[in-house]
Formats: C-alpha cells, structure tokens, sequence
C-alpha cells in the first residue's frame, strides 16, 4: 500500500476505533443508566467517577484510553512516527465527534493519554503527573486535563521532534477548545470539582 493511502486508512481506522463511546457502554451495560444523564453529562472517565463509581471510572478510563493507545501503536509499528501522530490525533477525533453519537462525544483527554503513551512511553507519565499535581492542587479535572494536553507539545518535541511537537500542539489546542464550557464555569466559579478522595461510590 502506498503511503498516502496507507495515511488515509490509518486516520479513517484510528477515528472509528476513537469514536466508541465506552462511557455509554459502561454505564448502560453495567450500571443500567447513561452516563450522558448524569453530573456533568460527560462520557469520559471524570464523569464515571461521579456517577458510576472508582471501578466504572477505571473501566472507562482504560477503554477510553485503549482506543488511543491501541492505534497509534499499530500505526506507528506499521509506518513510523507520522502515521503514528495521524492516528493519534483521528482517535482523539473520534472520540469528541463520535458518529455513534451524532457526533457528539468527549473531550478527548483519556483518548489522548492513551495515544501520546504509545507515541513516546514518557509522554504519558508526564501527562498523568502534570494531570495529577493540577487536581490535588486545585480540584478541578477539567483544569488537570487542560494542563497535562498543554504539556505535551514540549514533552513530544523533546521525545519525537519537530513531527511530536506539532502533533502535541494541535490536540492540546483542540481539547482546550473542547473545554471551553469548563472554561466559562471556571471563570463564574461554577465548574464541577473532583474529589480523588470522595467520588461518589455506591456500587464500589
């Protein structure tokens, strides 16, 4: 296969596989409701913790993070590095305009991780750290997820080159301008906090 259309499987392949809503799975196939009912009305991960509990969220989590990982991966072993960024950003794509869901979906954060760790090992646990110190720090998911997308320009930039840096850029701008909701509840003060500690927990 030549490499543009190798290019244009892999992002058609990588958005599909983003695009699987694992938050409406989770919750309608385990819990019997849909996460899109309740807090925050997200499908990702910070959501499941409120409404579904520490062992919904890391289902959701994982899943979430998997459908990035997974392709990005399997790009990058099959075409290098720049197939590898396309899949990256098509799944975190995917997952915030989910044809499944009218395309609807996400932020994207999860999706994001899951790519950037299997772009460059580091990324991730950079990412992870970054999220973790900015909840801790101040409570706010949103705010950890925006920090942690914002890192990784520089963080990829230093792990895969100019190409990692690029790609760095443009998802972290893309999951910003996802959460431009937050953003205005974060400047009335109205923005939903996460508690790592107290997440609501009835079917833990």
């Amino acid at each position: 296969m030549s490499e543009p259309w190798f290019s244009i499987v892999t992002v058609i392949v990588a958005f599909f596989a983003g695009a699987i809503p694992f938050g409406v799975l989770v919750s309608r196939a385990f819990y019997g409701t849909d996460i899109r009912r309740s807090g925050s009305g997200n499908i990702g991960a910070a959501n499941a913790l409120r409404t579904l509990g520490k062992r919904g969220a890391l289902a959701v989590l994982a899943l979430d993070a998997l459908k990035g990982f997974a392709p990005t991966l399997a790009a990058g072993a099959l075409g290098g590095t720049a197939p590898a960024t396309l899949a990256a950003f098509a799944s975190v794509a995917g997952h915030c305009m989910s044809p499944f869901l009218g395309l609807r979906g996400g932020k994207g954060v999860a999706t994001f991780l899951g790519a950037v760790t299997a772009l460059w090992w580091p990324a991730g646990i950079a990412f992870a750290l970054v999220w973790l110190a900015a909840v801790v720090a101040c409570g706010y998911a949103s705010v950890g997820s925006m920090l942690g997308s914002a890192a990784m320009a520089p963080v990829l930039w230093f792990g895969l080159g100019r190409i990692g840096l690029v790609c760095g850029a443009v998802s972290a701008l893309f999951i910003v301008y996802r959460h431009r909701d937050n953003i205005d509840r974060l400047r009335h003060g109205t923005e939903n906090r996460l508690s790592l500690l107290k997440a609501r927990a009835s079917h833990d």
